[in-house]
């Protein structure tokens, strides 16, 4: 089979075009990507989506082709609770508000600028008295 130079500059051309539009894809947020593999989130522009309950909103902020070993998204609480078990480990840091995390009992609460770290396996109470956003990083990326 003899394969002409215009077809391998046809295919090479169309490869070419599709990486440069994945690359470009435009986000509903200001996101940066370095041709290293460095992202730089403008956090303060992430628009959260609602999760299962009301009160909850999130948004995945990398792809697991962009990350494919760390997730990191934003969440906001609004006044709310619920309940959740961990398959992964996660640190949380707060950008607004109060993160409050029921464990076994007791209360650990961060406020702006602090971290929260949940080791994998531990069933918790995510709440907060106000509304609250904040920044989650987890590992591994594909925990579901």
């Amino acid at each position: 089979m003899n394969i002409s130079e215009e077809l391998i500059r046809e295919i090479v051309l169309k490869v070419l075009t599709e990486a440069k539009q994945a690359d470009t894809q435009e986000e509903d947020f200001v996101k940066e990507k370095d041709p290293s593999g460095i992202i730089k989130i403008a956090t303060e522009t992430v628009k959260c989506e609602p999760f299962k309950q009301k009160g909850v909103a999130l948004k995945d902020v990398v792809t697991l082709e962009e990350a494919p070993r760390m997730g990191c998204g934003i969440m906001e609480l609004d006044h709310t609770s619920f309940e959740w078990t961990l398959t992964y480990d996660e640190y949380d840091l707060v950008l607004e508000g109060t993160l409050e995390i029921e464990i076994d009992g007791r209360v650990v609460t961060a406020g702006p600028g602090q971290i929260i770290y949940i080791p994998k396996n531990s069933h918790i109470h995510f709440q907060t008295p106000d509304k609250t956003r904040y920044a989650y990083f987890v590992y591994p990326a594909d925990w579901q």
